[in-house]
């Protein structure tokens, strides 16, 4: 019964966010199948998918084993909505770039963190969230002095290609990138830019201090950009001639 119900349970928080199976399962990192047999109570969900379950939701173990979430929907998960929005564990720590110099030297240090404005986004589901400010233009059209809210990945081979991401490093800092893994040599990555003026360049991988990806983006309404026909031909020229280039080093 208490498996029957950790199924049930899933489904119900799923279709609770609007995800699809498919989005469900790379959230919990599993496959899109898996969360079919789980929710047709086919298979009996894994003690580390309901952990996460558990970390996305706010919810305990016994929660999800015991309780019909559906049921109690009312008061129960308006409980947990509002020990969501108190819990720390909620609030976005905001890193300027007047402290980026103090995050490189302190960003282990609870301390130094615990002095950093916060504050919270109710459209992200439970996880571990930091704010970047960004400065320049080397990721156009995202706007210099944006603030990039990012999630955090525990392990690089965690991390997808072509997706945007807060890189903290020894030697480069904090910068916004695109990153590129080489699968056949993983002591690298290399990083790309959104504007193509800016040519990729490589990082080892034991340079990588913190990997941050990139989920929302803030900025001012005054500083948004626009692009005409032919700055954007003009782009995905630069992007073709620079996917070449990669292709011919990868090779």
């Amino acid at each position: 019964m208490a498996q029957s119900l950790a199924g049930q349970n899933l489904k119900y928080l799923r279709k609770l966010r609007g995800w699809t199976q498919e989005e469900f399962a790379n959230k919990l990192g599993i496959k899109r199948s898996l969360v079919g047999a789980y929710e047709e109570e086919r298979a009996d969900p894994r003690i580390d998918v309901l952990e996460k379950l558990c970390d996305m939701f706010k919810l305990t173990l016994d929660d999800l084993l015991r309780r019909d979430l559906a049921e109690v929907k009312g008061n129960y998960l308006a409980k947990r909505r509002q020990q969501k929005l108190m819990s720390e564990n909620n609030l976005i720590h905001f890193v300027p770039v007047k402290a980026a110099a103090g995050y490189l030297a302190g960003y282990a240090d609870a301390e130094f963190i615990d002095e950093l404005n916060t504050f919270t986004l109710p459209m992200l589901a439970g996880g571990n969230y930091r704010a970047f400010e960004i400065v320049g233009d080397s990721m156009l059209p995202t706007p210099s002095g944006s603030i990039i809210v990012g999630e955090k990945i525990e392990n690089l081979d965690d991390a997808k290609s072509s997706q945007a991401y807060i890189v903290v490093s020894r030697n480069e800092g904090i910068v916004y990138k695109r990153l590129e893994k080489n699968n056949r040599n993983k002591t690298k990555v290399t990083l790309v830019s959104d504007n193509p003026s800016y040519q990729p360049y490589q990082m080892n991988s034991e340079d990588i201090l913190e990997l941050w990806m990139a989920q929302m983006v803030v900025s001012k309404v005054t500083s948004q950009q626009r692009w005409d026909v032919n700055q954007l031909a003009s782009l995905v020229n630069n992007l073709q001639e620079q996917v070449t280039v990669l292709k011919k080093k990868y090779n």
